[in-house]
C-alpha cells in the first residue's frame, strides 16, 4: 500500500485537506512509494497563524536557551544520521555516502547557530553626545519561510531553518515534493530537542503553496533555492510584497585546468565534483576548461576511461556505487534531451552514457556518465544547467580566454582552477566575478561560519545562505538613543539633533 504523507504544524503531524496530491517515485525502480499532500492557500495560512501564535514566546526566550535546544538538534541529528541517510536515499536516489554528506552539511549549521547569544549581540556606544548612550539592537522578523529543492533535502532546510529559529522566529518549510520525508523528520527532531509545537511548520505543496508563503503578510522573510528562472519569480513577487527575500538560482561551474596543474588531481576533481550525485548539484563542476590543446589532449586521454567506469547503481547496492538515478524520469528525459543537442550541436561526445541499463532496474532513471569535447560557447549545453552527469570540455589557448569563459557566463556561483602557480592562482581569484571560488578545490563549498552564495543570475538578494549573513537576514537591526532627564537641557530645540 503507497504510503500518504502529512504536514507538520503546531508540532504534529496533519493530514492534506486539499485533495490534490504528488506521487513521490523510487528514482531506481520508478515504482511511486508514497503519495506527497500539495497544501492549498487555506492550509498554508493555517500553518503560518500557527507560527505566529508561537513566535513571541520563542522570541522571549533567551538566546542561550535557543542555543541549548540547537545543541540537542544537533546530538539528535548524529543518533539518527543513518535513518536520514536511508530516508533520504530511498527518495532521492543519492547513495548512503553522499545522503549523509547531505545531512552533515545541514548538521555544521545548526552546530553553527548554537553561537547565536553572540551572534545576535549588538553595538553599545557610551557618552555619543551630552549625556546621550546609543545601541543597537538584532530583534527577529516573526514568522519567515523556506522553500527548498529537492537535491539537498536535509541540508538546505537547515541552512534555511537553523538559523532563523536561533535568531527567534518561528518557520514555515515549503520543501520539494519530490523527497518530502526527510524534512519531516527534522521537523519531529526540532520538537523532541525543545522547540516549542509551531516554531517549525512543514508544508508540502506546488505552486500554490509557493504563491500562498509569498502573498501572506504574516511572514516577513523567504528564503528559496532553485532555477534561476524561479528565483526571479520568488524574488520578484516576494519583495513586491514587502517582504525581505533571498533567492539563489541556477549555475554553471567552470574548473580551469592550467598546463601546470597535476593531471591526476585535476581528474580526479573532474570526476568527483562532475558525477557525483548523477550532477545534481548547484555547485556541481559541469564545464572544464583545460588551457592549452597540449593540456586538453592529455586532459581527456586521461578523463574518458575514468568516466567510463564510473559504478552506477541504486543506493541499496552499497557504498561502492559512485552515483545513482536521476531523481525522476521527467529529469532523465531532459538530461538525455540536452546530450542529444550537443551531438546536433556538432560536440564530440567522447563517452555517451546513454544507453546505459542495469538489470533489475529497467524502469529507474539511470543514465551513465557522458562526457563532451569540443564544446563551445554558443551550444545549448554551454550555456544551460543540465543538472546531470554531463561534463563539457571547451578547450582555450590561454588563460585570458579561460577566465573570460567564466567571467562572460550569465552564472556566476562556483568556479575552480587547478594550478602551482600561485601568481596566477592569486590573479585569478581577485579578477573572476563569481561568488565561491575554489584553488585547487573542485566544489568551494564554504564552511558553516562562513556564507554561501553566488554572483550574476545566480543569486537575487543581497545576502547569503549561512554564516554571519544568516543572522543578519533573518533579523532586523534596531538603533537606540538614550540621554535620561538629568541630560536634557530646558526648552524646545527646533534644529536637527547633533551629538555637540
Amino acid at each position: 500500500m503507497t504510503q500518504e504523507l502529512t504536514h507538520f504544524i503546531g508540532g504534529q503531524h496533519v493530514k492534506g485537506t486539499s485533495g490534490r496530491f504528488s506521487d513521490v517515485f523510487n528514482p531506481a525502480t520508478g515504482e511511486v512509494q508514497a503519495k506527497c499532500p500539495l497544501a492549498s492557500t487555506d492550509e498554508v495560512r493555517a500553518a503560518v497563524v500557527n507560527a505566529r501564535e508561537a513566535q513571541p514566546a520563542w522570541a522571549a526566550t533567551n538566546p542561550q536557551k535557543r542555543a541549548r535546544v540547537m545543541m540537542k538538534f544537533v546530538q539528535l541529528l548524529h543518533r539518527d544520521m543513518d535513518k536520514l541517510a536511508e530516508a533520504l536515499s530511498r527518495e532521492h536516489g543519492k547513495t548512503i555516502p553522499d545522503a549523509r554528506g547531505d545531512v552533515q552539511r545541514g548538521l555544521e549549521v545548526a552546530e553553527f547557530c548554537i553561537g547565536a547569544p553572540h551572534l545576535l549581540k549588538g553595538e553599545y556606544t557610551e557618552g555619543a553626545g551630552p549625556g546621550i548612550d546609543m545601541f543597537s539592537l538584532r530583534q527577529p522578523v516573526g514568522v519567515a519561510a523556506g522553500i527548498t529543492p529537492f537535491n539537498f533535502p536535509a541540508m538546505i532546510p537547515m541552512w534555511k531553518f537553523c538559523p532563523a529559529i536561533a535568531c527567534g522566529n518561528s518557520f514555515i518549510l515549503k520543501p520539494s515534493e519530490r523527497d518530502p520525508s526527510v524534512p519531516l523528520m527534522l521537523a519531529e527532531l526540532m520538537l523532541e530537542a525543545g522547540a516549542p509545537a509551531g516554531v517549525l511548520n512543514v508544508v508540502n505543496g506546488d505552486k500554490e503553496a509557493v504563491d500562498a508563503i509569498l502573498d501572506d503578510e504574516d511572514i516577513g522573510a523567504v528564503g528559496f533555492v532553485g532555477s534561476t528562472s524561479i528565483a526571479h519569480y520568488v524574488y520578484s513577487r516576494g519583495t513586491a510584497a514587502g517582504k525581505r527575500v533571498q533567492c539563489f538560482g541556477g549555475a554553471k561551474n567552470h574548473m580551469i585546468v592550467m598546463p601546470d596543474a597535476d593531471l591526476d588531481q585535476a581528474v580526479d576533481a573532474l570526476v568527483g565534483a562532475g558525477y557525483g550525485a548523477a550532477g545534481e548539484r548547484c555547485m556541481a563542476i559541469s564545464v572544464a576548461v583545460p588551457v592549452g590543446e597540449e593540456t586538453a589532449d592529455r586532459l581527456i586521454e586521461k578523463l574518458a576511461p575514468r568516466v567510463e567506469s564510473l559504478k552506477i547503481g541504486p543506493y541499496t547496492a552499497g557504498e561502492d556505487v559512485d552515483f545513482g538515478p536521476l531523481v525522476t524520469a521527467e529529469a532523465y528525459r531532459r538530461v538525455k534531451g540536452l546530450v542529444d543537442r550537443g551531438i546536433e550541436e556538432g560536440a564530440k561526445l567522447v563517452v555517451d552514457g546513454r544507453d546505459f541499463r542495469l538489470q533489475g532496474y529497467e524502469n529507474g532513471n539511470f543514465i551513465g556518465g557522458c562526457l563532451f569535447d569540443n564544446v563551445t560557447r554558443d551550444m545549448d549545453i554551454y550555456r544551460t544547467e543540465i543538472f546531470g552527469p554531463v561534463l563539457s570540455t571547451v578547450r582555450a589557448s590561454s588563460y585570458e580566454e579561460a577566465l573570460g569563459l567564466a567571467m562572460d557566463h550569465e552564472y556566476g556561483n562556483g568556479v575552480a582552477i587547478y594550478t602551482r602557480d600561485g601568481d596566477t592562482a592569486r590573479n585569478f581569484l581577485s579578477r573572476v566575478n563569481v561568488g565561491m571560488v575554489g584553488i585547487n578545490v573542485p566544489i568551494p563549498v564554504p564552511l558553516a561560519y562562513h556564507t554561501f552564495g553566488g554572483w550574476k543570475k545566480s543569486v537575487f538578494g543581497d545576502l547569503n545562505q549561512h554564516g554571519p549573513d544568516a543572522f543578519r537576514f533573518y533579523t532586523r537591526t534596531k538603533t537606540v538613543t538614550s540621554r535620561w532627564p538629568s541630560g536634557v537641557k530646558e526648552g524646545a530645540d527646533f534644529s536637527i539633533p547633533t551629538m555637540d
